[in-house]
């Protein structure tokens, strides 16, 4: 019995260890690269182009086929004393090969090779896609995480000065109309809290969905320490960001292979004004039931042996060829295009990143000097207000531009470490927040 409850025991605290989990960042992009669904899918179109790959190489080789037909005759008025059904057969056995039709084959194993490669390449920009998408979620949780606990510590003061008012209208000093603005104030407060733990609740619901978690277990973050010297780090030049970018982006290297495929399709076009060489080979024979030779003799007999070459020489085809020339062309054309359109995503993606990066971390140190600022003042109102000399106006006010402030600081603190990270991404490094 003992051991029983103990075994129960165990499976309770797993469960609930399972329950409360707290994923760090680094483990929802781990356990996303393995389970996310778009990211599954991408890989098996990998799968597909492998294949692919080795359908093209098998084509380089020679076709084999065996073929054999079997019947049954009838002679109804057949007077020579034979069966009247009888029975044939022929068996053969026939192979080809394309010896050299203008590189048209090996053009296409090389064109399959690098369709592989562009869909491996696709793997990793769906990767890239989840990872920013889960950091920008992460962070978002983290901001409004600490947002509430802000707006947590603004409503206790809005309750102590609701507290205060009621002292001061019971002593005369203050009057039932003030004390209402007071308690206008701390439901404000409250409201913003559920209002903010509504967003926060919203973040983590679509943070589980890109993770793939259908499980009912309560899915929370483990919150990092995060200080105001992470947003005040160094940001690297755009420039500098840019040109590794430009590097190992998988984006980029897929639109350059492109180029290197619609080069190969103008080959293979070409090749359609060249000679093609072909060689076959058959070997056949047959045997009859009316035959009074055995049917091994028979198909020894009937053997029949053959080879040949044959040559194609076009001469003219429709104007196939020269339209399929053409479009190769504009296809490498649109393929160039492609690169300088990619490369110019990229620039205006991370001169993006980069702004927001210094604008937000100049924000963050304005914002800061202001909550400072804010902070003195409203504690020297708040001490004003209780010796009589400031009035409710004044100390509401006082309070609403404080939590404005320190909401400020929170707001670019976060996004400054966001593009700061996303920044570092770009460049081929990990993300750690």
């Amino acid at each position: 019995m003992k051991k029983v409850i103990m075994i129960v025991a165990a499976m309770l605290v797993a469960f609930g260890t399972h329950a409360q989990k707290q994923w760090t960042l680094k483990e929802c992009l781990d356990y996303a690269k393995e389970n996310n669904i778009p990211l599954k899918q991408a890989k098996l179109k990998v799968q597909s182009a492998q294949e692919d790959v080795k359908q093209s190489r098998a084509a380089l080789l020679p076709t084999v086929s065996a073929n054999t037909n079997q019947g049954v005759g009838y002679s109804p008025f057949d007077e020579s004393g034979a069966d009247k059904t009888y029975y044939n057969g022929s068996y053969s056995v026939n192979a080809q090969w394309t010896v050299w039709n203008g590189g048209q084959n090996t053009n296409a194993l090389k064109m399959s090779k690098l369709t592989a490669e562009q869909s491996e390449l696709a793997v990793e920009e769906t990767s890239n896609d989840i990872q920013e998408t889960i950091t920008k979620l992460f962070v978002q949780i983290l901001y409004m995480t600490e947002a509430i606990e802000v707006n947590r510590q603004s409503l206790e003061t809005s309750k102590k000065n609701e507290e205060r008012g009621r002292t001061m209208v019971e002593v005369g000093k203050m009057s039932k109309a003030d004390l209402a603005q007071l308690t206008a104030q701390r439901v404000a407060g409250e409201y913003a809290i559920v209002e903010s733990e509504t967003q926060l609740a919203k973040y983590k619901q679509q943070l589980k969905s890109e993770l793939e978690l259908l499980d009912q277990s309560t899915f929370d973050i483990a919150v990092p320490v995060t200080s105001d010297q992470q947003a005040l780090a160094d940001i690297p030049t755009m420039l500098s960001v840019y040109e590794a970018a430009l590097m190992q982006r998988p984006e980029i290297k897929s639109a350059q292979l492109g180029i290197e495929s619609s080069n190969l399709q103008l080959k293979s076009a070409k090749a359609g004004y060249l000679p093609s060489v072909t060689m076959s080979a058959n070997a056949s024979t047959s045997t009859n039931s009316m035959s009074q030779v055995s049917w091994g003799q028979q198909m020894k007999n009937g053997l029949g042996l053959s080879a040949s070459v044959g040559v194609s020489v076009p001469i003219f085809d429709g104007r196939k060829t020269k339209t399929s020339i053409r479009k190769a062309k504009i296809a490498r054309e649109q393929a160039t295009l492609s690169v300088r359109k990619e490369e110019d995503n990229l620039y205006y993606t991370i001169e993006g990143l980069w702004l927001d990066a210094v604008n937000n971390q100049q924000k963050f140190i304005s914002a800061s000097a202001s909550v400072d600022s804010e902070q003195a003042s409203y504690d020297l109102l708040q001490e004003q207000f209780n010796l009589g000399l400031k009035n409710i106006v004044e100390l509401l006010s006082g309070k609403d531009k404080l939590l404005t402030a320190q909401q400020n600081k929170l707001q670019s603190k976060y996004m400054t470490i966001l593009s700061q990270q996303l920044l570092k991404f770009y460049e081929g490094k990990q993300i750690n927040i």
